[in-house]
């Protein structure tokens, strides 16, 4: 049984390393070869030379860094492209928004895309996490013959079906169809979506998963392995980056509140969105226990694309959405 004063110690020991965050870092060998105002062009390529078609990552833009995709030397969605012999691969690494860039939009985003695949070389395997993969899918709509393969994993498309807990939230938030309340969220961030507003949403969503990944770690004090653990996805979860306001507010409405994609009436650059231009092979990954992006939600792509059925493989892994 522990004494008062090791009580004290194990107290002061899961305080400090609740609260002590570190800057999360890419962990596989990359150099950055493209800048655009909003994001990095990474290049993690083995093979730079080789005749193998290029593979491309958008990480989610959700308030979080995009290192993500690369988050361990165990555990790294880059590394498994790799080692997949896919030797040609770069993500994009999107910078949180500054002064300077907290009126980007949609079409930023889309051109920073379009610069990194002329860069690379058309065509590429399109790959799309979370919010990287409706923005992927936008991109393969827009322009079909730069797309190889088109793979989207926790990624809406069909934003309201599924019963999502962000869309219930968001219904609730918005009264008459009323965008006041994210409006203000932007303007209290002199005009950008603050990180750490994003974060705290998401703990909303789900407090108690909050609060038992800080119960489990004072369990598991003395376990050096469960504490790094811990430690890598607290850098990751808690280190946040801003938004651009516009881009944000262009979300919600159009994506979120509208659902504008599916329903055929999504308006980019001038153009509609039309989803039957993509035709090309669809990977769809989904997690079981995704309640920010259910199955449904992703796999919806596959009825509005003219991609042929035996070219689309569904996955539904055990996980949730991270």
């Amino acid at each position: 049984e522990a004494t008062a004063p090791e009580l004290a110690i194990d107290w002061m020991r899961w305080c400090a390393t609740v609260t002590q965050r570190r800057r999360p870092g890419w962990a596989s060998p990359n150099q950055v070869v493209l800048r655009t105002p909003v994001a990095r062009l990474r290049d993690f390529s083995t093979s730079p030379q080789s005749t193998i078609l290029p593979t491309l990552v958008l990480p989610p833009q959700a308030g979080h860094d995009s290192c993500i995709v690369d988050y361990s030397p165990t555990q790294s969605q880059m590394g498994r492209i790799l080692a997949a012999g896919l030797e040609r691969a770069y993500a994009l690494d999107w910078i949180g928004a500054t002064a300077s860039t907290k009126d980007a939009t949609i079409d930023d985003y889309l051109d920073t895309i379009e610069r990194a695949v002329n860069h690379i070389g058309a065509p590429v395997n399109l790959i799309g996490d979370c919010q990287g993969g409706w923005l992927a899918t936008i991109y393969a709509a827009q322009h079909p013959e730069q797309i190889n393969t088109l793979t989207i994993a926790g990624a809406p498309v069909d934003f309201h079906c599924g019963e999502p807990v962000i869309h219930a939230a968001l219904k609730s938030l918005t009264p008459g169809g009323s965008l006041a309340f994210y409006r203000g969220l932007v303007a209290a961030g002199g005009g950008m979506l603050r990180g750490e507003h994003m974060l705290a949403g998401f703990i909303a969503i789900k407090p108690d998963t909050e609060v038992a990944r800080q119960m489990q770690l004072l369990a598991n004090l003395d376990d050096p392995a469960h504490v790094e653990r811990y430690r890598e996805f607290e850098d990751w979860f808690k280190y946040t980056q801003a938004i651009p306001g516009a881009f944000y507010l262009w979300i919600v409405e159009h994506l979120f509140r509208d659902n504008e994609l599916i329903a055929g009436k999504l308006e980019v650059g001038g153009e509609l969105v039309d989803l039957s231009r993509i035709e090309c092979p669809l990977n769809l990954l989904a997690g079981a226990t995704d309640h920010i992006t259910p199955p449904d939600q992703v796999f919806a792509l596959a009825d509005y694309a003219s991609t042929p059925k035996d070219a689309v493989m569904r996955d539904t892994t055990a996980g949730g959405h991270l």
